[in-house]
């Protein structure tokens, strides 16, 4: 019997991107934290990691998709699974994070060059893809990586959730500043993860 012939283009080929109308949005945790500030903000994002993580699968199990969107810190040879690599052979909570963190098959993964996971990046055509109509944000840090993104979500009219245990700063005012700026100019529900979800709403135009 003849054998076929292998489809040189196959192992090219990969899946349609999830439908998913709300997506979960990981952001920098996967994270060598090895800049100054980063001891102090290290015991507080191995909790917000322990948090995300639960949080992950009970929406996992709801069928929601998961997006990693991670700074390359300025290495544009590197990839997201190189960084994964590294920072699980590293110890203390970068390890830790990224042992809780994982990504598992089908999550998406992406890098990104700024503190925005929608700066330069091509998170904005996935979600369009994915006919995402709201955003579920955690990460790191709360005052900086996360508020911006956040802001660029409101910008595009994503309602979001920014639960409040699963994200970090490098100190308590920080933090507490970023949520209350979030909640108040930004409109997110910033309710903890282990609160109940936020109903979903209809994607439209905010009033300012």
């Amino acid at each position: 019997m003849p054998r076929s012939t292998p489809d040189p283009g196959a192992a090219l080929a990969s899946p349609r991107l999830p439908r998913s109308p709300r997506v979960l949005l990981l952001v920098d945790f996967i994270n060598p934290l090895n800049f100054p500030g980063a001891e102090d903000l290290a015991p507080a994002a191995v909790e917000a990691a322990r948090a995300t993580a639960a949080l992950k699968d009970k929406l996992a199990r709801a069928g929601v998709a998961t997006i990693y969107a991670n700074d390359n810190y300025g290495v544009w040879q590197s990839d997201f699974h190189s960084l994964v690599s590294t920072c699980l052979g590293m110890e203390g909570a970068p390890g830790e994070i990224a042992k809780l963190l994982y990504p598992q098959a089908g999550d998406i993964t992406m890098l990104k060059p700024r503190h925005s996971a929608f700066y330069a990046s091509p998170l904005e055509l996935l979600l369009t893809e994915m006919e995402a109509k709201e955003l579920v944000i955690c990460g790191l840090a709360s005052d900086m990586c996360v508020q911006l993104t956040a802001a660029e979500a409101f910008l595009r009219e994503y309602p979001c959730w920014v639960p409040a245990d699963c994200h970090a700063a490098e100190s308590d005012d920080a933090k507490e500043a970023a949520v209350a700026y979030m909640a108040g100019v930004l409109k997110c529900d910033v309710r903890p993860s282990t609160a109940p979800a936020p109903r979903r709403k209809s994607r439209g135009r905010r009033d300012l």
